[in-house]
C-alpha cells in the first residue's frame, strides 16, 4: 500500500497542472498526501483491527477533512447521506490496494474488495474498478507475469488494455470515473520497467494524476517488490506519524514479500 501512498503524493501537484510527459520532478515543496492516502490507510486500519469499512473510512475522513474529497463523499462522511450513493467514481479503486496485499486467495480478495467499495461506490462500475485493482495487486504480488495479469483483467473485467499510452495520451483528459481511469492506470503499470516508471506513466496521461499514480503505484509495488528506499524515505517525511504506524503494522501483519 506504500506504493499507492507514494503515487498519491507524487501525483498531487499534477492533478490541476497536468503534464503530458514522463519527465517531471517527483517531489516538489507542495507535494502532499490527499484523500487517496487517507482512505488507503483507513482500509488498512480496518483490515488490521477488524473494524467495519464504513466506520473506519468515515472516521479517517472526518479526522482529515481537507484532503480533497468529492462533494458527494463529503455529504456521506458528514452523514448528510447515510448510505451508499451509487458512485462509479474512482474513489473505490484508489483506496482498495491493502485488500490485494492482505489475502491469500483471489476469491477472498474479490469479496473483500467489493465490500470495501460498496459502502459508498455501489454502482457496478465502482465495484468493478475496486475489484480490478485489488486483483491486479494480488496477481502482481503472487508472481504472475504482466501478460497473465493483462489477460485476467481484460477477460474478467472487460477493460480494454490493447491500447498503448502513446495512443491515448494526446487526447486523454481528466476523468474521475472508474471506467475512464482504472484501465489507463493499469496500462501505466503494464508499460512500466520499474516502480518509478509506472507512476511517471500514469501521471504523463494528464488526467486524475494523484489517483491514477496511486493505482499504478500500488500494482507496481506488488510486482517489483516494493518502493525504492529513497522514495519511501521522502514519503514518510510527508505523512502523519499515525499513518506511518499503520503502514508498519500492516506490513508486519501481512508480510507479502516473505
Amino acid at each position: 500500500m506504500l506504493g499507492a501512498i507514494a503515487g498519491d503524493i507524487i501525483g498531487s501537484v499534477y492533478e490541476k497542472n497536468p503534464v503530458k510527459s514522463v519527465s517531471f520532478p517527483l517531489f516538489q515543496e507542495n507535494s502532499r498526501f490527499t484523500d487517496d492516502t487517507v482512505l488507503t490507510v483507513a482500509i488498512a486500519d480496518s483490515l488490521l483491527n477488524d473494524r467495519s469499512f464504513e466506520d473506519t473510512v468515515r472516521d479517517y475522513a472526518c479526522k482529515y477533512p481537507f484532503a480533497g474529497y468529492g462533494g458527494t463523499f463529503i455529504k456521506w462522511m458528514t452523514r448528510i447521506i447515510t448510505g451508499p450513493y451509487n458512485s462509479w467514481g474512482n474513489g473505490s479503486a484508489m483506496r482498495v490496494s491493502p485488500v490485494g496485499f492482505a489475502y491469500e486467495q483471489l476469491p477472498e480478495v474479490m469479496q473483500v474488495a467489493e465490500a470495501s467499495a460498496e459502502i459508498t461506490h455501489n454502482h457496478p462500475e465502482g465495484i468493478k474498478g475496486a475489484k480490478a485493482v485489488a486483483a491486479a495487486v494480488y496477481l502482481a504480488r503472487s508472481g504472475f507475469g504482466k501478460p497473465l495479469i493483462k489477460d485476467h483483467i481484460q477477460r474478467v473485467f472487460g477493460y480494454d488494455l490493447e491500447m498503448t499510452l502513446a495512443d491515448i495520451r494526446p487526447s486523454y483528459a481528466f476523468d474521475v470515473s472508474c471506467q475512464g481511469s482504472v484501465p489507463q492506470s493499469i496500462l501505466a503499470f503494464l508499460e512500466s520497467t520499474n516502480w518509478e516508471s509506472a507512476v511517471r506513466n500514469a501521471i504523463s496521461l494528464g488526467g486524475d494524476a494523484d489517483t491514477m499514480a496511486s493505482i499504478a503505484g500500488a500494482i507496481a509495488e506488488a510486482f517489483y517488490g516494493g518502493v525504492p528506499v529513497e522514495i519511501e524515505k521522502e514519503v514518510m517525511s510527508r505523512i502523519p506519524e499515525e499513518f506511518q504506524a499503520i503502514i508498519s503494522a500492516f506490513y508486519k501483519e501481512y508480510p507479502w514479500l516473505d
